[in-house]
């Protein structure tokens, strides 16, 4: 392992100290100034306030927010920095003529307060620019919705405070430069009158006929266009920021299924995670919303993630449930007690059915059923060791810290620096360094340690260039580096980002309506001549850092030759090719241990922490002969993923069909069960007609123990919103 460096001194906190020391630096001018009446360090002191002002809120917001828990927010921070820019000018004998001054000091207080009105106002438009749903993909056109307020006016009230008195503040130092109150007066009277167009603009917005559809009527417009979509399956998916991914690789399998789909989401700001989808997107926060669900005609959801919000919609009995999942290994968390709560589990091939039975979580065998990876079909399959002379591409990909602390989750604490280290060591090898897009968000310490792996990449490709072994990443062809832009131009064309930045919810969900966006097909086709003229414009030799979303996973292992990674899903993704593949063990067990209890390291190499196998490992990767692992690669892939033949997408699109007859059976059997119930029924009372009662007859739709569409009070009212 490297040896570990001097403690240093963030650059962040650094440059959040000198940001705080140039606002104090400020405060003490204006207040020099004022005792000494000196016009330098009143004006100095003033604009010095303005500039550290406009720094931190624009580059350093954290440290905003900071000084706001403090109770030193910004309107508190401008506040005292004009009642010293006022009293300074005093001080200086500048506020004449009197009438001027009048003017001046009636126009400061106007624009605070219209300040203040103002962001009354905008609070109140973008309430009611809330809707209770969010979609993509459909025509929101009936709700009434408008462009959004300028940014000034309507959002950015942080913006608008300081604009208006960075003018304000240079208006007056005219005036303390001048000793005539006219500037400021005059700079501060356009700014107030500004701000009260900006409000009656706003308060335009709150009139009867300019206001978005209200919220019964966007709910019963949602209960027509699923009426009149009918839609044949849906995704449901919940989860933070950083997990859009588990969503976003199913999105080419749902497009390619027959039918009507839909993807139901929970979050409002997940409709904008999702890459580009043709499939409707319809977000629906409220669990009581949600519940209408149970009387459109959706059939099947397929759940790609277990989260908390998951519960909510298996409430829904008329909708048959599946889960999908989002990969699949050998960890504890692939083997979910939580997965019984789905009528199906859908699993690659027969080690996760038989995962299930021995994990003995209530999974029924007759309830897990087959349906293969059909998000491999782009991985290309196994095709020899690299060419005499050409470098060993080497990928290394650890997954990331998990919610739990099972020993081995991943390899970067333990390993990683010394896995990385070996292999930058070793000639004629190239790394390409992938981490799990969730790395450190559970424990910051293995930030840390991703960060000085990075480090590490980062030397090795100086130390290549500095002794001349880089030469040929200058000489890149000029016509690939072209190729390269001219890709990025049409991914960036085609990709829909001008319709998500610059605008509110409200009109994003307007103008992103069916056929707003190329289409799916073509943005993959994009991506894909990115990610191939990305690989084509590089030095075939440098070490690379791939952190972003592109090059996607697959793309990377269509490039190596060898995977380096952890117990995770990855690893049985990449067993698709059939390519070596090594499995660091950080667990603690035996490497006897360690295969038996893990079936998708069977086929591979283990390394130790230590790293000391990667010289053999490399040596079998090079050689065919040394590479004795490869007939049991082609066993283990079978048992993962199951069979080549019938292709995966046609298993899985048969799985969905299979489940949705059986969904309409169930609802066909339910509505008849409701049209043969005794009329008194439903509303008799006592013990043994009361809803609850075993003896009394069960609300058909509903599960036995469950909810259906009745609610507890609790969940009634609950907007779970981040």
């Amino acid at each position: 392992m490297p040896a570990p460096r001097g403690r240093r001194i963030p650059a962040r906190m650094v440059a959040a100290a000198a940001l705080l020391a140039l606002l104090a630096a400020g405060y003490l001018l204006q207040l020099l100034g004022l005792l000494l009446a000196a016009t330098v360090p009143v004006v100095s002191g003033a604009l010095l306030g303005v500039l550290a002002e406009s720094w931190m809120l624009s580059r350093r917001p954290d440290l905003a927010r900071g000084l706001g828990r403090a109770q030193l927010h910004h309107p508190v921070r401008q506040l005292l920095r004009d009642g010293l820019l006022l009293g300074g000018l005093a001080r200086l004998d500048a506020l004449r003529p009197l009438h001027y001054a009048a003017w001046l000091l009636v126009a400061v207080l106007g624009c605070w307060a219209t300040h203040f009105l103002c962001q009354a106002v905008a609070a109140r438009v973008r309430r009611s620019r809330r809707l209770p749903v969010v979609t993509r993909n459909i025509d929101a056109s009936a709700l009434r919705i408008g462009p959004a307020p300028p940014p000034l006016f309507g959002r950015n009230g942080a913006a608008r405070l300081l604009t208006c008195t960075a003018l304000i503040t240079a208006g007056t130092a005219a005036t303390a430069v001048t000793g005539n109150a006219r500037w400021g007066a005059a700079v501060a009277l356009v700014c107030w009158a500004v701000l009260l167009a900006g409000v009656v603009h706003l308060a335009c917005r709150l009139l009867p006929g300019r206001r978005p559809a209200g919220e019964e009527e966007v709910l019963d417009w949602l209960d027509g266009w699923l009426a009149a979509y009918r839609p044949t399956v849906g995704m449901y998916f919940s989860g933070g920021a950083t997990s859009a991914y588990q969503a976003n690789m199913w999105l080419p399998t749902l497009d390619a299924l027959e039918g009507r789909p839909l993807i139901v989401l929970r979050e409002r700001f997940m409709v904008q995670k999702i890459d580009a989808t043709d499939v409707p997107v319809v977000c629906i926060p409220k669990v009581a919303h949600l519940m209408r669900l149970e009387q459109s005609a959706l059939p099947v959801l397929l759940h790609p993630a277990n989260s908390g919000k998951t519960s909510h919609v298996l409430r829904i009995p008329t909708i048959k449930h599946a889960f999908i999942n989002h990969g699949e290994s050998d960890k504890l968390s692939s083997c979910n007690p939580y997965a019984k709560a789905y009528d199906e589990v859908w699993v690659a091939g027969p080690a996760a059915r038989e995962r299930y039975r021995l994990a003995g979580i209530g999974v029924r065998d007759e309830d897990v059923r087959e349906v293969g990876r059909p998000q491999l079909e782009s991985v290309r399959p196994f095709a020899g060791p690299p060419a005499p002379g050409a470098p060993v591409t080497v990928l290394y990909a650890p997954t990331w810290e998990g919610w739990t602390d099972d020993p081995g989750n991943t390899s970067l604490p333990l390993a990683g620096e010394r896995i990385v280290a070996a292999l930058l060591a070793q000639e004629g090898v190239r790394l390409l360094y992938k981490p799990h897009p969730m790395t450190g968000s559970v424990d910051p310490a293995v930030n840390e340690v991703d960060r000085r792996v990075r480090e590490l990449i980062a030397a090795a490709n100086e130390r290549r260039r500095a002794a001349g072994a880089g030469a040929a990443a200058g000489a890149r062809p000029a016509e690939a580096m072209a190729e390269l832009e001219r890709c990025e131009a049409e991914l960036g064309a085609v990709d829909g980002s001008s319709l998500r930045l610059g605008r509110d919810e409200a009109e994003r969900m307007l103008r992103q309506h069916a056929g707003a966006y190329p289409s799916a097909a073509s943005v993959r086709e994009a991506v894909e001549a990115w990610e191939e003229s990305y690989w084509r414009a590089g030095d075939p030799a440098e070490h690379l850092v791939l952190a972003d979303q592109r090059p996607g996973i697959h793309s990377c292992f269509n490039q190596a030759d060898l995977l380096v990674s952890d117990v995770s899903s990855v690893v049985s993704d990449y067993l698709s090719s059939e390519k070596p593949y090594a499995v660091v063990n950080t667990t603690g067990l035996t490497e006897e241990e360690f295969r038996s209890g893990f079936p998708t390291v069977r086929a591979a190499t283990i390394l130790t922490p230590d790293a000391g196998g990667v010289p053999a490992l490399l040596q079998s990767v090079r050689e065919p002969a040394a590479d004795v692992l490869r007939p049991a690669r082609a066993q283990l892939k079978a048992y993962l993923l199951g069979p080549d033949e019938p292709p995966s997408a046609v298993r899985f699109g048969r799985a969905v069909e299979d489940l949705r007859a059986e969904a309409e059976a169930h609802r066909a059997r339910f509505g008849a069960a409701s049209a043969e119930e005794p009329a008194g029924a439903a509303g008799s009372s006592g013990p043994a007609g009361s809803p609850g009662s075993a003896s009394g007859p069960a609300r058909p739709g509903v599960r036995s123990g469950g909810t259906g569409g009745q609610l507890p009070a609790d969940v009634l009212d609950e907007d779970e919103v981040l």
